[in-house]
């Protein structure tokens, strides 16, 4: 009975029972349902023209009547309720307006979020403008799905919405606009109704309890980076990138113990940024999420910057500042895995419209949440929109695609029996392989200014090669065997770093095989695992010295730079993401020494062509020195065909007197920078020792060599400067 499926938001099909309906002839019959109404008066559009009043026909708000006319006409409501009359454009007589532009599945990804969602939109009918929302949403096997929000009661009855062939369920309503809140009501195959669901493309969402979803104009923003974005139409792999890696929430506090907000970071981390010579920013996910102990990995907002620090405008504001002061902003994206929140995506109309429904491959077990179809063209479909969204509409300049290993392999965390081999047998996710390829190719193609990232911790072939030659495609890869191999060398009593001298030389070994950046990233200064600082070994000034030894030279290092909030002032306490940075420290000169010599070695790194240039080129790195294990001593050149630097580190707390080394060429040499200088709270030892003159005694592989005093617990950088 109609009056059942009203009553119980079961109508599926509202446009061929609501609004104007076709009967014999030129009769047709105007049904409305107004719950609580108590009478209905009909108008034209414009208002102007009484038509009729509609005969309520049940108490629980069903009017109709019958109408003569040639053709269908547009219309509005004077609606009388208990204690007020309001003006109601029907939203049932606009059923074309309502379905146009609904192709998602053979248009480009981008066409997700330019039609699903709450789209403002603006039409004129018979010459009257009329402005309204237009709600779009994928739930295939929904039996009924109604929008529900501010402006309805939270009633699941009143706006029921129609579904598309395709499985989509739409409806526009007019009058609605920016700043409303909203959700889906969305009843399951069998008629059961589910939680109240977040829009999955919604562009913005409250926070804690709600989560509700709100109506954003992503129009009202003007930018002004127009410069930025034609300055980053350039090779990356060519370019320096020295990479600040932050959480928003926790960098600082203002005086009421409060993050942050976008507008504020616009000022204070921007000034921070360029005092410190970093070229980028990268924000941990920025994507909303429910639970701030995930530091945004579990995101159910894939389209959505968190409203934690502002609105969307803040956020563009953000990033539009950061742009116009010649910083890039990139950002993490999660595509492995989503949470299982009632309002979120999982099983999100009463089946597995975005996991995998078997849960050997649908469940990650590492972190208790469902596993993305990486095989279905809907889920690939919606994944890659929500990563060009960024690109597109908030002028991100990189993403960062978080766990890419666990995306790869079917057996990733699992043990036998856990998981389904692929149709060859094997434990390589194909499906996910694709995917990624996909997405890589959708934004070189389109985004041209931008650039990916994959946190990649095996040996898969060819990440940061081009598809077209059998890679994933990225643009670069993290190093996680140099930093793990590294770390775990510096982290060894340095009287016992002689046994294990090839942990910090085994990168060179596959440096080339990808497009390398270092990273000593969040996750190595969380989860007990130490601050940065007090990895090292040694007393106060020891550990001070290991840390800007090897910072040093992991700048001399091939491969782009990236390094996590607080290691550059020397923070003693593992991160803390319900705290702020330990600025405090810098009142003590330890930590300012820490602060100014990671600020001198990006200023230097931007500087210095050879550091950044080739990175990616075998010929541009060259061991001088990496077999003497006995004294702790590393020393590469870095050249990029037209000059060079040399690098040189004392990895133990002894000063290496008259310590003679090979030079590719005779001449006058300089040390120009030492992290052993007094500013940087070091020894100061030998610093009488500059300039230095190469002499005709051959050295290793090389004909010349120069003789210097290598502070301890150090590294150098020498240069030529002159023949």
């Amino acid at each position: 009975m109609l009056i059942d499926d009203l009553n119980n938001a079961k109508i599926g099909k509202p446009f061929e029972t609501l609004g104007l309906q076709k009967l014999e002839g030129s009769s047709y019959i105007l049904r409305a349902w107004l719950p609580s109404a108590q009478s209905v008066e009909v108008y034209s559009i414009d208002g102007k023209d009484f038509i009729c009043t509609l005969t309520m026909v049940h108490p629980d708000g069903l009017f109709e009547e019958k109408i003569s006319t040639e053709k269908p006409f547009h219309y509005m409501f004077k609606v009388t309720y208990k204690d007020a009359t309001v003006d109601v454009i029907d939203p049932y007589q606009f059923r074309d307006e309502a379905f146009f532009g609904l192709n998602t599945m053979n248009e480009d990804p981008e066409n997700i979020y330019r039609t699903l969602g709450a789209q403002l939109i603006e039409l004129d009918v018979d010459g009257v403008k009329i402005k309204g929302t237009k709600f779009a949403v994928y739930a295939p096997s929904a039996t009924a799905v109604s929008v529900i929000g501010d402006f309805n009661f939270w009633d699941g009855r009143r706006l029921p919405m129609a579904k598309s062939l395709l499985g989509h369920w739409v409806l526009f309503v007019p009058g609605l606009g920016a700043g409303l809140r909203y959700k889906y009501e969305i009843k399951d195959p069998f008629g059961n109704r589910l939680p109240h669901k977040a829009d999955p493309v919604g562009f913005y969402h409250e926070q804690y309890p709600s989560f509700a979803s709100i109506i954003s104009d992503q129009h009202s923003y003007t930018w002004h980076d127009q410069e930025w974005k034609k300055s980053q139409l350039n090779n990356k792999l060519e370019q320096p990138i020295s990479i600040y890696e932050l959480h928003l929430g926790s960098w600082k506090k203002d005086e009421n113990g409060q993050p942050l907000t976008y507008r504020e970071l616009a000022k204070d981390l921007l000034d921070y940024v360029k005092e410190m010579g970093y070229t980028h920013i990268e924000l941990m996910p920025i994507m909303e999420h429910p639970f701030s102990g995930s530091w945004g990995y579990q995101p159910t907002g894939l389209f959505a910057p968190t409203s934690r620090f502002g609105s969307i405008d803040d956020f563009k504001f953000f990033v539009d500042t950061f742009h116009q002061n010649g910083i890039g902003v990139i950002l993490d994206w999660v595509p492995a895995h989503f949470p299982t929140d009632a309002f979120g995506l999982a099983k999100f109309d009463g089946t597995c419209v975005y996991e995998y429904e078997d849960p050997r491959r649908g469940w990650h077990p590492d972190w208790n949440s469902l596993i993305y179809d990486f095989g279905r063209d809907t889920v690939r479909r919606f994944l890659i929109a929500s990563a060009l969204v960024w690109l597109d509409l908030y002028h991100i300049d990189g993403l960062r695609v978080d766990a890419v290993a666990s995306m790869l392999y079917w057996d990733y965390s699992r043990k036998d029996g856990e998981w389904i081999p692929n149709v060859d047998g094997g434990n390589i996710n194909y499906e996910a392989v694709s995917f990624l390829k996909w997405f890589n190719e959708e934004v070189y193609k389109k985004y041209p200014h931008a650039f990916t990232i994959a946190e990649e911790s095996t040996a898969f072939t060819g990440v940061s090669r081009p598809t077209f030659s059998g890679g994933l495609g990225f643009g670069f890869k993290w190093n996680m065997g140099w930093m793990h191999d590294s770390l775990e060398y510096m982290q060894t009593d340095p009287f016992f770093r002689k046994y294990h001298h090839g942990e910090m030389s085994f990168s060179m070994i596959y440096a080339f095989n990808e497009n390398f950046i270092l990273s000593i990233s969040h996750d190595e200064v969380t989860h007990g695992k130490h601050s940065l600082l007090y990895k090292m070994p040694g007393d106060e000034w020891q550990q001070a010295a290991n840390m800007r030894a090897y910072l040093t030279y992991m700048y001399a290092h091939p491969g782009k730079k990236l390094n996590f909030m607080g290691s550059e002032i020397g923070q003693g306490s593992e991160w803390n993401d319900d705290g702020q940075l330990d600025w405090w420290l810098l009142k003590y000169p330890k930590h300012q020494g820490i602060q100014k010599l990671v600020k001198d070695l990006n200023k230097l790194y931007r500087s210095e062509p050879c550091l950044w240039r080739t990175d990616y080129d075998p010929a541009s790195f060259k061991w001088l020195d990496v077999n003497d294990a006995d004294h702790s001593v590393f020393a590469m050149q870095r050249n990029n065909g037209k000059d060079f630097i040399i690098a040189v580190s004392n990895f133990t707390p002894v000063p290496y007197v008259a310590y003679r080394l090979g030079v590719p060429e005779q001449g006058s040499y300089e040390v120009i920078f030492n992290s052993d200088d007094k500013q940087y709270w070091g020894s100061a030892y030998g610093t009488g020792d500059n300039k230095l003159v190469a002499s005709n005694i051959s050295w290793q592989s090389c004909y010349h060599s120069i003789v210097l005093d290598l502070p301890p617990l150090s590294t150098l950088f020498i240069k030529k400067i002159s023949d």
